[in-house]
């Protein structure tokens, strides 16, 4: 990176101002009648989805026209593979959830430099909790810092799939199912606060649903990987992510990822059945 960088609590604030004026402009359409459709992938998205990520492509570049780009709600420019930051967006985590008036739903933001997230947020308006971190600095919540609350004695609490529900509780797992809210990134950051012991995402999760979270995650201390490849990387021409796994207990790690791998395999895996199904 250029010595003339901006240090990574500058991208941070940059990112939080943005963050919080994105909210601002998402409830204005919250719990009112807003046109929305569906994508070719199934998943909805509504007019709020899109004047938000037009606004912040317009607050976030113009502060930093270096950057490059990668937004659920744009199209893939694939320069943004030649830059050295990137901002990855999704205006709105959680659509379903916005849709129908649920308050779980978030903007997550986040700046990656070279396949790495190096500043987050993921901001929930309407709980009023900003989750934020920089690389290198904490965690923060609401501007003070994110401190997991332990739940002694309680079975741990884990949201999960179906399939992969089963084939916990097959393997011995004692746990708590749920709640699974609607925005995977604040299921995460959850697992940061105490409230879940683990969060778990089946394959197919992209850049923008998880980078803001998984600065926030490292930066308190947690495990958060791919259960196939390790902490996933980020702004590579696919932005797809195999199963995922964040975890506030280490003890969870060997039965959770094991369940996620029977019913989601590995890419590997699943490349060679493919891509060779005779001899």
């Amino acid at each position: 990176m250029p010595a003339s960088a901006p240090p990574y609590d500058d991208d941070l604030e940059l990112l939080r101002a943005s963050a919080v004026v994105a909210g601002i402009i998402a409830s204005g359409f919250f719990r009112k009648d807003v046109k929305s459709w569906t994508k070719d992938n199934a998943s909805p998205v509504s007019e709020a989805d899109i004047v938000v990520d037009r606004f912040l492509a317009s607050s976030l570049l113009n502060a930093r026209p270096t950057y490059g780009w990668l937004s659920e709600e744009t199209v893939d420019n694939p320069s943004r593979l030649d830059c050295d930051r990137v901002f990855v967006v999704d205006p709105i985590d959680g659509t379903r959830a916005f849709l129908r008036g649920e308050d779980c739903w978030t903007v997550s933001l986040a700046v990656v430099e070279h396949g790495v997230p190096v500043a987050g947020v993921v901001y929930a308006p309407v709980r009023d909790e900003l989750y934020e971190a920089y690389l290198g600095g904490g965690a923060r919540l609401n501007g003070k810092p994110l401190q997991r609350i332990r739940r002694a004695g309680a079975a741990p609490l884990i949201p999960a799939p179906g399939a992969v529900h089963q084939e916990m509780q097959a393997a011995g797992l004692h746990y708590t199912r749920g709640p699974s809210y609607p925005s995977l990134a604040y299921r995460l950051v959850q697992v940061a606060t105490g409230t879940l012991d683990a969060a778990v995402a089946r394959r197919g999760s992209q850049d923008w649903d998880i980078a803001g979270a998984a600065v926030i995650l490292r930066e308190s201390g947690l495990d958060f990987a791919d259960v196939c490849s390790g902490f996933p990387q980020f702004n590579r021409r696919d932005v797809r992510h195999g199963a995922l796994a964040a975890l506030g207990d280490m003890s969870l790690k060997p039965l959770v990822h094991s369940a996620l791998i029977k019913v989601y395999g590995c890419p590997a895996e699943t490349e060679q059945a493919t891509e060779t199904p005779y001899p």
